[in-house]
């Protein structure tokens, strides 16, 4: 069974999660490092692991925030205050609408490289789709990466990442490659349970998937219950409510389907006396 994260005192973290779309922010605040408790989670994994395309294509980059920063705190993912630590440390970007897909492409991983100025270095980087962009040059019809002031400037030749950074609008190449979230004690996927759930409302945010990254659906299993599908309400929150004007029956299993159809089972991914505010850890993941 999953179980929630701890503070390295032992007081339960409470990670609220905003219900609002939020529009690209540069500001950031560092939240306390956690630990882990013993987990049990169980899992059934489907299917072979998401792999790197070998093709790279045309698109174009900017940078949003912070030169050095995050780029926002999470933005309209949902991924509030965990962008700038690791496993993403700040190699982010809002992606275009081909790339954001109103939310179903919230933790996508891309590699991106850059070519065409003195500064670009030519190495690929990889960045994770934690927003939105929305507008301006984000509609172009050619894919667009507004990327953290970090990621930006990690595409740059030693000592050059200033001068990237000044050169407005690059032309880049990127392909999808799969994530590998190599988050030490924390390897398995995250749900937390937003703070407006109640006990006929459930709401979760899901994060940190191996291969895809990103998800294409999601159902739930209540206590003794059978699989039913939850709605994806914003970014990479999905919710459910009770259909019967009883409450939800805890521990709840989820079962994953990602953007191109693996599948993934988590048992008593939320477990009874589930908690809204918490984030609960399984012991599970997609393969890499």
């Amino acid at each position: 069974m999953a179980t929630p994260v701890t503070f390295r005192d032992g007081v339960f973290a409470v990670l609220p999660i905003l219900t609002l779309l939020v529009s690209p922010i540069s500001c950031y605040e560092n939240p306390r490092s956690v630990s882990l408790r013993n987990r049990t989670t169980t899992s059934r994994y489907t299917s072979t692991p998401a792999r790197a395309a070998d093709r790279w294509y045309s698109g174009g980059a900017t940078w949003y925030g912070s030169p050095y920063g995050a780029g926002s705190d999470g933005g309209a993912c949902g991924y509030q205050g965990t962008v700038s630590q690791r496993p993403f440390s700040s190699m982010i970007a809002a992606g275009g609408p081909s790339l954001f897909k109103n939310g179903n492409g919230c933790g996508a991983c891309y590699q991106i490289k850059c070519a065409g100025n003195k500064a670009c270095s030519v190495r690929p980087v990889t960045v994770t789709i934690t927003d939105s962009c929305p507008g301006g040059v984000c509609l172009a019809r050619t894919a667009h990466f507004d990327m953290s002031g970090t990621a930006f400037g990690a595409m740059a030749n030693r000592g050059m990442a200033d001068r990237l950074r000044a050169a407005g609008i690059l032309k880049i190449q990127y392909k999808r490659v799969s994530c590998n979230y190599n988050n030490g004690a924390m390897g398995g996927i995250a749900f937390k349970v937003d703070r407006g759930s109640n006990p006929f409302y459930l709401a979760v945010l899901i994060q940190y998937l191996n291969g895809d990254g990103d998800l294409a659906a999601v159902h739930i299993m209540q206590q003794g219950g059978a699989w039913t599908p939850m709605q994806h309400s914003w970014g990479a929150m999905w919710r459910a409510n009770s259909n019967t004007g009883k409450p939800l029956r805890a521990p709840f299993s989820v079962r994953l389907i990602s953007g191109s159809g693996k599948v993934l089972v988590v048992r008593n991914a939320i477990p009874a006396g589930w908690r809204a505010g918490m984030t609960y850890w399984s012991t599970v993941n997609y393969a890499t």
